[in-house]
């Protein structure tokens, strides 16, 4: 059943002030956009590799802060109960493996995109277009969600039917990442972020004092609220077999080391040091939400019940998707608090879905024009037309994402997770033993990507699908998916699972049965782990190229 379009319980109507806080900081980001626009494609995909670690972590912070995490997660932990707590575990807990394991190596490789180090590292042209295929993937999935949620924050600000606040939105977001590139979208992040974090902090103690929840640290005084709230958290999650917690949990994890846009954010760094310490700091603006988003849904479930008389859970009368979706508006407004704070609180849920949108536009753009255009197409491309081709590709995306976000097939914390659970099955393999293990070849990676993609495909329309497309699901029947026990084991939301220890499995065992890679691909991996510094713009290509003595490098 599709998500319906309009949370009935939403104060639809223009108002006065929020739409000024609205217009404002969008008008802010069109400037920032201009002011640091860019030409060449050092600053279009990689920000001239010269960002800090605060502002970098900021940034992390921002392009992670999605309409999922500061409107779907609250949204999924009163929609879901319990069950809900597997997305915050998930999408932290992927941070730790990212510092220790991925941050600074992806930066000593020093490439400019995801599929750039996917087909340098593998030597092969093929394993670079797949890995930009699942780049847009990932990038259309995820940024339907946010266009979603900008859609429905729109329609409270300012009264109008969410279809054409998907679209003004949209048009405005697609119109500044088009002019600024990276660099632009860097430093609007940074911005974008503190408004967030301001505007949801601001919610939570604000509806939790006025309503007498809690004082000073409201996200661990709203357990107070769980004593008459249990039924409300822990009815659903009964209903939902613990496998899945397991699964979503582990497909979030490996997917947030997956996710193109987040990796890319190591490439825009001055060194490998400040990339561990940019992903420190990202994972401290990342607590600051993910610490209260809970509490807010606690809030806003409590505020709920009270106002309209439902239970959040009652099969008739319930709250809605779409209203999960908008909880921490609704708890402040539901809190009667004055429209411009209600107003503020929804401009930090647009501030977060434009910061996604222009991080996965962005990684999408540049696999198209750096990736498949430059590298596969036409190598004697100039910068001018790279850039011609990554703003006509953020045009093209932004117009499929539209008209996509009008009729979603799912929530937007599980549209996002749907893109966790591709990032985790096809890149984090080719990710992680592309740096850790040198002898992983050209071949192990085509047959682990392929079938990553075949499992989470094949997922897709096992599950999905048939709730969006009618000849599938009368074909499906009242299960849901074509194939139930498929569904079971390996559900959209959770295909790492199962498919990630699969495609690390047949990428070693097929690497293990063909020839090894070249030696000089082998002396990249080394200095990946090298101690020696590297310089701002220097790459592991560049000083195994200049490593003339022929021993190789940094082989520690």
């Amino acid at each position: 059943m599709t998500v319906p379009l309009q949370a009935e319980a939403l104060d639809i109507s223009f108002k006065l002030v929020p739409a000024i806080i609205v217009f404002l900081m969008m008008a802010s980001f069109l400037v920032i956009g201009y002011v640091f626009k860019v030409a060449d494609t050092e600053g279009m995909w990689v920000a001239g590799r010269g960002i800090g670690n605060i502002e970098n972590g900021m940034a992390i912070g921002a392009n992670w802060m999605s309409a999922a995490s500061y409107l779907g997660l609250a949204g999924l932990v009163a929609l879901s109960g319990f069950y809900g707590l597997a997305f915050i575990v998930g999408w932290t807990t992927g941070y730790f493996v990212l510092l220790i394991f991925l941050a600074a190596q992806m930066r000593r490789f020093g490439k400019y995109t995801a599929p750039d180090f996917v087909g340098d590292r593998f030597n092969s042209p093929t394993a670079r277009a797949l890995a930009a295929f699942t780049t847009l993937l990932i990038a259309y999935v995820y940024s339907v969600g946010q266009a979603r949620g900008m859609g429905l924050v729109g329609q409270y600000v300012f009264g109008l039917d969410i279809i054409p606040m998907i679209v003004v939105m949209m048009t405005i977001t697609v119109g500044y990442l088009a002019l600024s590139g990276m660099l632009g979208a860097t430093k609007n992040m940074a911005v974008q972020y503190t408004i967030l974090i301001v505007a949801f902090l601001a919610g939570v103690y604000v509806v939790g004092f006025s309503q007498g929840y809690s004082t000073v640290l409201p996200q661990i005084e709203y357990g107070a609220l769980i004593a008459d709230l249990g039924r409300e958290f822990s009815a659903p999650f009964v209903n939902q077999p613990f496998y899945l917690w397991i699964a979503t949990a582990f497909s979030l994890i490996v997917g947030t080391c997956g996710l193109p846009h987040v990796l890319v954010r190591f490439y825009t760094v001055r060194s490998e040091r400040v990339a561990r310490w940019s992903c420190v700091w990202g994972l401290f603006f990342i607590l600051l939400l993910y610490w209260a988003s809970p509490a807010m849904a606690a809030f806003g479930v409590d505020l709920f019940q009270a106002t309209t008389g439902a239970s959040a859970y009652a099969a008739e009368g319930g709250m809605s998707g779409a209203e999960g979706d908008v909880i921490v508006v609704l708890a402040a407004q539901f809190a009667n608090l004055p429209t411009w704070f209600v107003g503020l609180v929804a401009a930090g849920a647009m501030a977060a879905a434009i910061a996604t949108t222009a991080g996965l536009f962005i990684t999408a753009s540049s696999a198209v024009a750096h990736d498949i255009y430059t590298e596969l197409i036409n190598p004697d491309a100039t910068q001018r037309q790279q850039v011609l081709i990554g703003r006509g590709t953020i045009i093209g995306m932004g117009a499929l994402v539209t008209v996509t976000a009008f009729n979603p097939p799912a929530l937007i914390g599980e549209l996002v997770a749907y893109a966790f659970s591709l990032a985790g099955v096809v890149l984090f393999p080719m990710f992680f033993l592309g740096l850790w293990w040198e002898n992983t070849n050209r071949q192990g990676a085509l047959a682990g990507m392929v079938l990553g993609l075949l499992i989470w495909i094949t997922s897709i329309i096992n599950s999905v699908l048939p709730n969006y497309i009618g000849a599938l699901g009368a074909a499906a029947g009242e299960g849901g998916a074509l194939v139930p026990i498929y569904a079971q084991y390996v559900p959209p939301i959770g295909a790492a699972l199962i498919g990630t220890p699969v495609v690390f499995i047949v990428t070693i065992a097929v690497s293990l049965v063909t020839p090894e890679p070249p030696l000089e691909t082998k002396k990249m991996v080394r200095q990946c782990h090298s101690p020696e510094p590297m310089g701002q713009q220097e790459t592991a290509a560049d000083v195994v190229g200049d490593n003339t003595g022929g021993g190789t490098p940094a082989d520690d």
